[in-house]
C-alpha cells in the first residue's frame, strides 16, 4: 500500500522498512544528480552488481522519497506539500530533478499542483487510494509489494471463480481479444501493446463476475502495482512475458468452458509467478 498535516516536517532521510535499503544505496546518486537523467553509474552499483543494469534516474530515486515523506509525515489527500524548490534543498538535488520526479506522481495520482497555490497530495477516489491507503504503499518496499499480491491473490481468485459461472458471451468475446492482445504484444516485442492488454484482461475477468466491488478492488490494486512498474521496476518483455500468455489462455479456457475451480487455481498460479518476478527485481535492485 498519512493522515495529519505537516508541510513543515523534515524530508526522511531514510525508510524504516526494506525501502530503507533503495534509499542507502541510493544516497550518493540522488546528492550528486545534476539533471533528471543522470545518475553516475558508479553510485549504481550495489555489492558489485553491474552498473548498467542497476542505473536508476534520479527523478525516479526522488519520486519514492516524496512518496515516503508522505507516508512518514501521514499527510492525508489535500494536505499541502513544500514547494519544488524545498523540496530541492531538503533532498540535496536539483530543482529539475524534483520537477521530473513530481511528473511521475501526479500522473501516478498521487500529487497534484495547482498553479499558485503549490503542491498537494491528490485527491483520489478509489477504494484502495484513499488517504488511508494512497500515501502508505511504498512501490519498492517489498513488504509492501507482498501484501499488495496478497490481497490480489483473494480478490482475482474470488473473480476468476464467479466469472467462470457468470461470464455472458459478450464478456467472454472480451477476456479473449485480450489474451490473443498479450501474445500479439509479446510476439512483436511491443511493451505497450502487452501492458495494455494485461490491463485489459485483468479488468475484463473482474468484469464478468458481475461483482461491482470485486471489480473495483481488482482496479485498484492494479493501479497500486503499476507505481512498482513506474518508480524503479521497468517492464520488459521476456520468460515471465511469455509466461504470462500461457497463464492468460489457461484462465480464459477455464473460464470459458465453466470450471470455476480450475480457473481460481489458474490465477494464482499466474499471481504467485508474477510475483516471484516483481521480488527478484525488487531484491536484486536494493542488493545486487
Amino acid at each position: 500500500m498519512n493522515d495529519t498535516p505537516a508541510a513543515q516536517a523534515a524530508l526522511p532521510t531514510q525508510a524504516p522498512s526494506v525501502a530503507t535499503a533503495s534509499a542507502a544505496a541510493s544516497a550518493s546518486a540522488t546528492a550528486t544528480a545534476a539533471a533528471p537523467e543522470a545518475v553516475p553509474e558508479a553510485a549504481a552499483v550495489v555489492h558489485g552488481a553491474d552498473a548498467r543494469r542497476d542505473y536508476r534516474p534520479g527523478y525516479e530515486i526522488v519520486a519514492e522519497r516524496i512518496l515516503e515523506f508522505i507516508a512518514e509525515s501521514r499527510l492525508v489527500a489535500g494536505d499541502r506539500l513544500p514547494t519544488e524548490n524545498d523540496l530541492a534543498q531538503r533532498l540535496d538535488t536539483s530543482r529539475a530533478v524534483v520537477r521530473e520526479a513530481v511528473k511521475i506522481l501526479s500522473a501516478l495520482g498521487r500529487v497534484r499542483a495547482h498553479k499558485g497555490r503549490g503542491l498537494f497530495v491528490a485527491d483520489d477516489e478509489g477504494m484502495l487510494i484513499t488517504s488511508r491507503w494512497g500515501g502508505f504503499f511504498r512501490p519498492v518496499d517489498l513488504d509492501h509489494v507482498l501484501m499488495l499480491f496478497e490481497f490480489r491473490r483473494v480478490q482475482e481468485m474470488a473473480a476468476s471463480r464467479l466469472a467462470a459461472t457468470r461470464a455472458t458471451p459478450a464478456e467472454l468475446r472480451t477476456i479473449e481479444v485480450a489474451v490473443q492482445q498479450c501474445r500479439h504484444g509479446f510476439v512483436h516485442g511491443q511493451v505497450d501493446v502487452f501492458n495494455q492488454a494485461d490491463e485489459d484482461f485483468h479488468a475484463a475477468v473482474a468484469t464478468a463476475s458481475h461483482n461491482t466491488f470485486l471489480v473495483s478492488a481488482v482496479r485498484d490494486a492494479r493501479r497500486l502495482q503499476r507505481q512498482s512498474s513506474a518508480i524503479g521496476i521497468h517492464d520488459t518483455l521476456g520468460d515471465g512475458t511469455r509466461s504470462a500468455v500461457e497463464e492468460h489462455e489457461a484462465i480464459y479456457q477455464a473460464i470459458r468452458d465453466g470450471r470455476p475451480e480450475e480457473a481460481a487455481e489458474a490465477t494464482a498460479r499466474h499471481l504467485d509467478r508474477t510475483l516471484d518476478d516483481y521480488r527478484r527485481q525488487i531484491q536484486r535492485r536494493l542488493f545486487g
